[in-house]
């Protein structure tokens, strides 16, 4: 089977504050619905408060992130049979989160 990253920005989740209690409720629903079925592997969300940093080979710390990376949001990561079932669990949660997702496949590794 193969890993799908199906995530949206933060920015593309514009509620009221009346819509996000509901929203939180139906997006963990449908993970809720994930984990039954089988298929969930992670999910969360980035915590924008903490700045991300750019970690050398030599264990130097800096500020900067590689340019056009900024990654912010939430993700969620499932492990299905097929593209076609990817695309259904993100219109779910596209439903659920109310806005749409980004969906991306990881490349097969034989060590995950």
């Amino acid at each position: 089977m193969t890993k799908y990253l199906i995530s949206f920005p933060s920015e593309a989740m514009v509620l009221t504050q009346e819509e996000f209690p509901i929203v939180v409720a139906t997006s963990h629903a449908v993970i809720e619905e994930a984990k039954a079925a089988g298929v969930y592997v992670f999910g969360g969300g980035i915590n924008e408060q903490v700045d991300p940093v750019l970690v050398s080979s030599d264990g130097s710390v800096s500020a900067e992130i590689y340019p056009g990376t900024r990654f912010n949001g939430g993700f969620t990561v499932l492990e299905l049979p097929t593209r076609e079932d990817a695309v259904l669990w993100a219109q779910k949660i596209a439903i659920a989160c109310r806005c749409s997702q980004e969906l991306r496949e990881f490349m097969y590794d034989p060590a995950s």
